[in-house]
């Protein structure tokens, strides 16, 4: 058995990376992760626990001798559980491989929380992996789990530059996003400060005039007698 451990901070926050975590496939960066199709979706009844679980399709090139162990393909498909808590401010996710799991066993945990340091503005990372190859011979497992550790390190580089190019994406997008809100805002403001003006010389007016018809009142009134009213 095999572990793989990892760990880096994000300059993000614990919310922005937890809201980018379902954008984060694809990516120009990790291209063997060609498809994440959702299974499950379920929210607990205090709506601050989110669990899904998703299939990831990976395609990769591999050794020879390794095709030939886990039968000849290319294609792997690995099970994925995550838990969002909105309480604990933490997101985690676990995962297995389905494909060639008779051969080899990859357990993969992988967690996100709040920085310590700056809880507000940045995200630790955790990755961890046990990877475990069933077979005959030492000789064999040792090899196994050593390409497997190899190829786990390749895939979490890849993993952590192509979920930084998603975040800057997005970041980009929201920001911009933010500002058209922004400018959305001012404009809303804008109009009810002209409301408000127009509103306010209307209700001016309006007293000026009734102001006026209340001061000359008897003499409209008298004005406008007819000759039965000026005999009574």
């Amino acid at each position: 058995m095999r572990l793989f451990e990892n760990q880096h901070v994000f300059d993000y926050s614990w919310e922005y990376i937890t809201a980018a975590n379902w954008k984060k496939y694809p990516n120009e960066v990790s291209t063997h992760v060609i498809a994440v199709d959702v299974l499950r979706r379920e929210l607990d009844s205090s709506g601050k626990i989110l669990t899904s679980e998703r299939l990831i399709t990976c395609k990769q090139s591999v050794p020879k001798w390794v095709m030939m162990l886990v039968g000849g393909s290319n294609v792997s498909y690995i099970r994925e559980v995550s838990v969002v808590n909105l309480d604990k401010k933490s997101l985690t996710l676990r995962s297995c491989n389905l494909t060639g799991s008779n051969l080899l066993k990859v357990y993969e945990t992988v967690s996100y929380v709040p920085h310590p340091e700056d809880p507000q503005r940045r995200t630790l990372f955790k990755q961890e992996a046990q990877i475990t190859a069933y077979a005959t011979f030492t000789k064999l497992c040792n090899k196994i789990e050593e390409w497997s550790v190899n190829r786990f390190h390749e895939n979490a580089e890849k993993g952590k530059k192509g979920f930084d190019s998603v975040l800057q994406l997005l970041d980009e997008s929201w920001k911009q996003t933010d500002k058209i809100m922004d400018d959305l805002v001012e404009k809303v403001d804008e109009t009810v400060v002209d409301i408000k003006k127009t509103t306010d010389i209307i209700m001016k007016e309006t007293e000026k005039k009734s102001s006026l018809l209340a001061t000359y009142y008897g003499y409209f009134s008298e004005a406008f007698k007819t000759p039965t009213d000026l005999n009574e």
